[in-house]
């Protein structure tokens, strides 16, 4: 009998199974590292234990540090929630042989299905339609090279334990090959401790759709419709919708059966998620089942009115399957947007520092599980510091709505209305997507954010502050001091302010703007006699200014111009806070231009330093493992004359 679960998890998913978890009367215990000692997720359960330092390594891959957590508290479950050790069958037998319920599935279906290859062999025995691919177990080289030349381009180079996007490069030609077997191998090793790879020809133009499967431990198995995950950014989902726009009822069925017959041709128990392709023809295609429940399950919870950790809690303590697949009814259209803390104009590089303000609460609508017609899940608050150390998505924006364009609509709103200020973050970007011509036809395809990258798509552009915003961010900065008082004195003055790189001076109190009050995390002004309610936050003597989404940092600065200084080529610097992944190079070793000298990750993502002009190693900083500031010296060059 379950009494008490921890959750072997951060962030918003480890709030996320609580919150269920304690409605139904169970006890909670949460873990943290160095890194998350005052987190969210800390305070919302009943007990808290450390385990361990801030890289995932000593602490929520740790395997040992959580069973003895268990131990401590008198857990008796374990919920693993996503990502980490949620797909680890070492870890649920581990629990198991600790007297543990995992609350997830069995070891051996994790294990048949957490080999990629093994799954595919699996599905096609299983009469599951899949992708053609290698799945052999000679990794050589030279194996794969002529495996890929049979196969053809494009294709994938996928990590065989991999998910998540982990451990996958994309081919578009031969000479790209090598790179991406290196690539995928490292990755691989690091993220899942095995460097074993497939291949797979990449169905171009295609879409990405999901069904949500569950099984009991009675032999009984329900798929809960479908997902479309397909718009992605470097394979990682960004959206995700539920029911498919593109799906009929006669095409549900269809895939809905498939994904049945993959959960039990494994011995599936609890919640799953069965991964397809789908072409231009709609023909799907299997590509992988996910053996825990998925970021994007809130939009399944939306339109089938269900709670899917419910059902896990309750399938883990041996109940039945709470409804047949006949009393599976589904209701309107639900859209997820995943927001990270990444620049989307600026390559998507991962961000990380202090989050002065975050205000979900503003959002009209909100409800628990979307009733409401908007839902934010999350784990972070004002005063937070986003770290490298894991995933860099901090929250999850879900609409609800009688159809897809009245959910797009409560979406847009959301986003617009409980910016992130602090960090930058694709939150406009996100509320851009959404209202895309490609994204309201039902247009896009996996690859489509990534080519509007590479093209420069509008999109893509970073927003620049109108007018308005610059008049209001000099009327409230001009009308006081950070505590909102300037002395009559020096009432009458020019101000500069600095957003963006642009600098602008105004004589105020300006014409036509008028500024009442900041209170709560919103900003009351009038502009050209428009009172406007507008998202904001000061920071000394930072304004954060939310304008239609996009986050405005207005800065009062010298009116003095500075001079400016040029990046010095002698110096590479870690581009981002992470940890320093890979060094190759060497004090002495000579480098030429363009040659790359050391990889710092940080929230999945690896950034290469290369040399920008030729010279020598004269001094190297950085060490693998080791977590480096944004900006941090990492190799000194002398340069060739």
């Amino acid at each position: 009998m379950i009494s008490k679960i921890l959750v072997a998890n951060r962030g918003e998913i480890a709030c996320r199974v609580m919150r269920t978890a304690q409605r139904l009367g169970y006890r909670t215990v949460a873990v943290y590292s160095d890194a998350d000692a005052g987190a969210t997720h800390v305070r919302h359960a009943d007990e808290a234990v450390h385990i361990g330092a801030a890289p995932a390594g000593d602490s929520y891959l740790n395997r040992a540090a959580l069973l003895a957590a268990a131990r401590r508290t008198g857990a008796d479950a374990v919920h693993p929630g996503y990502g980490f050790l949620s797909e680890r069958a070492d870890f649920a037998q581990a629990c198991a042989d600790a007297g543990l319920v995992f609350i997830g599935p069995p070891p051996s279906a994790i294990r048949a299905m957490g080999d990629k290859a093994a799954a595919k062999r699996k599905m096609i025995e299983a009469g599951v339609p899949c992708a053609p691919g290698y799945l052999g177990e000679d990794q050589s080289d030279e194996r794969l090279a002529a495996e890929a030349m049979r196969l053809g381009l494009p294709l994938l180079v996928k990590a065989v334990a991999g998910g998540g996007g982990r451990g996958m490069r994309l081919v578009r030609s031969l000479d790209e090959l090598p790179a991406a077997i290196r690539g995928a191998r490292r990755e691989a090793a690091s993220a899942f401790g095995d460097d074993a790879l497939m291949l797979e020809r990449l169905i171009d133009d295609g879409r990405h759709i999901e069904i949500q499967v569950f099984a009991d431990a009675h032999g009984q198995a329900v798929h809960l419709g479908e997902r479309d995950c397909t718009a992605q950014r470097r394979r990682q989902k960004v959206i995700e919708e539920a029911p498919s726009p593109v799906v009929s009822p006669a095409m549900r069925a269809a895939m809905g059966r498939d994904a049945v017959a993959a959960a039990l041709a494994v011995g599936y128990r609890g919640a799953g998620t069965v991964e397809f392709i789908v072409d231009g023809g709609l023909h799907h295609h299997f590509l992988e089942m996910n053996t825990r429940l998925q970021v994007e399950h809130p939009v399944t919870e939306c339109i089938t009115g269900l709670d899917l950790v419910e059902w896990q809690l309750r399938i883990a303590a041996g109940e039945p399957l709470p409804l047949t697949q006949e009393q599976i009814t589904f209701s309107g259209h639900a859209i997820e947007a995943r927001l990270y803390a990444e620049d989307p104009y600026d390559g998507w590089k991962p961000q990380t520092g202090r989050i002065v303000d975050w205000r979900p609460e503003r959002v009209a609508g909100m409800g628990a599980h979307g009733a409401g017609g908007v839902r934010i899940d999350h784990g972070i608050e004002a005063g937070a510091e986003v770290t490298p150390y894991y995933d860099a998505m901090v929250a999850k924006f879900i609409a609800h709505g009688r159809d897809r364009a009245d959910a797009v609509r409560r979406l847009t709103r959301a986003l617009e209305d409980a910016p992130l200020f602090g960090l930058r973050s694709n939150g406009r970007f996100l509320r851009d997507l959404v209202k895309h011509p490609d994204f309201t036809a039902a247009a896009l395809t996996t690859t489509r954010l990534d080519e509007w990258a590479a093209g420069g798509e509008r999109l893509l552009q970073r927003p620049t502050p109108p007018d308005a915003a610059w008049r209001t961010a000099a009327a409230w900065l001009g009308g006081g001091t950070v505590d909102g008082v300037r002395p009559a004195s020096v009432e009458a003055h020019e101000l500069t302010l600095e957003c963006n790189g642009e600098i602008r001076t105004f004589r105020v109190p300006l014409a036509g703007v008028t500024v009442s009050s900041l209170v709560d995390g919103e900003l009351r002004c009038a502009v050209d006699g428009v009172h406007q309610r507008c998202p904001a936050a000061q920071d000394g003597a930072t304004l954060h200014l939310a304008i239609d989404g996009a986050v405005f940092e207005f800065t009062e600065s010298s009116p003095y111009p500075v001079a400016a200084t040029g990046a010095d080529p002698s110096r590479a610097c870690a581009p981002v806070a992470g940890v320093v992944a890979q060094v190759l190079v060497a004090v002495g070793d000579a480098v030429a231009a363009g040659q790359p000298l050391v990889c710092v990750e940080a929230m999945k993502m690896e950034m290469w330093l290369h040399a920008v002009v030729p010279g020598t190693v004269k001094a190297l900083h950085a060490v693998v493992r080791q977590s480096v500031a944004s900006g941090a010296l990492l190799v000194e060059l002398d340069i060739a004359e």
